[in-house]
């Protein structure tokens, strides 16, 4: 991080005959600088204000105003009437230019059907005239031409029209949700229940979260930045019945959790515990509801970007990044050059990590360390990390059986969208997603067994604290769906009897 003089800005103001200082990042928007001036003389954050100096001379308002001491402090002075009439002229002047780019926006939908009506004409008049022959082929070159023109204003890039890299509302429509006492305790424990929060609760739980880390104060991240920022996040999650804002709050939660449960601010750094948190939030940003083999198999445009190598986290990790390059939603701005490096580094690993077609790799790596674990090895806190976000992205089961469930309905629903997608497109299935094929007890039973507790065991090694309120949850769930299964098994022998009788009877 950049040390204070060079991150960070005072002015002193006179509030009633009192000195104020206030001090803002140098990296901070305009507006943030005069919401603060406002706040800071007790003024609505909104207000109209200028700033003078000790001779009544105006100052600017921004990140790089002149300095002043005590003794030459600037006076807020709120505008009113006349005042006014220059910032209401102006306000016309941007209002007017924001209708004109609506404008040219709705004109594109004209566009478009005054070109399909030329097309429509010039088709009718060749299919209907007698034209003569150099006629003709002109009018079928002026139709391949539309329709080229068409094409290329229809045709959206995956990468670029699918993200919003702006936030969608202005963080005054972000309500500060109050968290009770209880909401603040219950959000450290894995027992939480995520599917009662809307959006905006969820949104200030997490904020809650940086607060309360001490990642605000360490990182010298804007609030108002992070406001903007946790927005944007928001709004590149799709709609998915799994892959969706919820889970990435889910994720984020357990994470949380575990940094608590096992005290993990004490053994690493304030900037591993940045980088873990971060990428819980970003892991799977703007995921389009069909996996890597999917997107191998159909040959998309993410699968060639990326070579086949880990397509949708590339690209999740791709994302994040590019919202965090926009200046108002750059949570890293006041840090130094390397220190944002090892972030970016930091998350882009533990992202890709999420790739379960890399489990048995870093589940290896993780065994042959977790005996001789040095919290002081670089290599070994790495791979601590990746198992840590890799156990959080999948811990649904680990949560009580009410919150838990709901998910397993979520991912099936994601997982025959994508399967009946395949039949259409004569890929290849996979069985464990199949609607004809899978049931919920043998989608779990087998992830459960040996895929979630052989993990939660190996990492309960280092920290035996999560076997009650973890390991244990999970043991008594791949117990509940084996029940389940019987019962299943039951029933269909049953019914399979049945249908035999019915079938002698008819024969007799």
């Amino acid at each position: 991080m950049g040390s204070a003089s060079s991150a960070h800005r005072a002015v002193y103001l006179d509030v009633d005959g009192r000195v104020q200082k206030v001090v803002f990042s140098r990296f901070c928007s305009t507006c943030d600088v005069k919401e603060l001036l406002c706040t800071a003389v007790g003024l609505q954050r909104n207000a109209v204000i200028s700033l003078l100096d000790v001779t009544g001379a105006m100052v600017s308002i921004d990140p790089t105003m002149p300095h002043n001491t005590e003794r030459t402090p600037y006076k807020v002075v709120p505008l009113s009437g006349g005042q006014l009439e220059d910032k209401e002229e102006l306000f016309r002047n941007v209002l007017s230019q924001v209708a004109e780019q609506f404008s040219r926006a709705f004109k594109i939908n004209e566009l478009k059907a005054e070109v399909s009506n030329r097309l429509a004409m010039l088709e009718k008049r060749v299919d209907l005239e007698g034209l003569k022959v150099v006629e003709i082929e002109k009018c079928r070159s002026d139709i391949k031409k539309l329709q080229e023109e068409m094409a290329s204003r229809s045709h959206s890039s995956y990468f670029d029209d699918n993200k919003k890299l702006t936030p969608c509302r202005d963080v005054p429509s972000y309500p500060k949700y109050h968290l009770s006492q209880e909401t603040v305790e219950a959000l450290r424990k894995p027992t939480f229940d995520v599917w009662q929060w809307e959006p905006n609760e969820m949104l200030s739980c997490v904020e809650h979260m940086y607060h309360d880390l001490g990642l605000v104060r360490d990182f010298s991240i804007n609030p108002i930045t992070l406001k903007r920022w946790l927005l944007c996040i928001h709004d590149n999650y799709r709609n998915n019945p799994f892959h969706n804002f919820r889970h990435c709050f889910c994720v984020t939660q357990m994470m949380y959790s575990m940094i608590h449960l096992c005290s993990l601010q004490e053994k690493l750094t304030q900037l591993d515990i940045l980088v873990l948190l971060t990428a819980a939030v970003c892991h799977d940003l703007d995921h389009p509801g069909y996996n890597n083999t999917y997107q191998i198999n159909a040959r998309t445009e993410l699968a060639v970007r990326y070579n086949d190598i880990s397509p949708l986290e590339n690209h999740h990790c791709a994302v994040a990044f590019q919202i965090l390059s926009q200046p108002d939603c750059n949570i890293f701005s006041s840090l130094e050059p390397e220190s944002f490096k090892q972030i970016r580094q930091g998350t882009i690993t533990l992202i890709l990590a999420t790739d379960m077609a890399r489990h048995g790799e870093i589940m290896d790596s993780f065994k042959q360390i977790v005996d001789i674990f040095n919290f002081s090895n670089e290599e070994h806190v790495t791979c601590l990390k990746m198992m840590l976000i890799k156990c959080c992205d999948i811990s649904n089961e680990v949560r009580p059986t009410q919150v838990a469930e709901p998910w397993v309905d979520c991912l099936l629903e994601e997982y025959f969208m994508q399967s009946d997608r395949e039949k259409l497109e004569g890929l290849p299935v996979a069985p464990f997603m199949d609607r004809e094929k899978v049931t919920k007890p043998t989608a779990q039973i087998g992830f459960i067994k040996f895929v979630l507790i052989p993990m939660f065991e190996t990492v309960m090694k280092l920290f035996p604290q999560i076997e009650e309120v973890m390991v244990q949850p999970l043991r008594e769930s791949q117990d509940r769906y084996e029940e389940l299964k019987q019962i299943d098994d039951a029933t269909k022998e049953v019914q399979n009897q049945k249908n035999e009788n019915l079938t002698v009877g008819s024969e007799n």
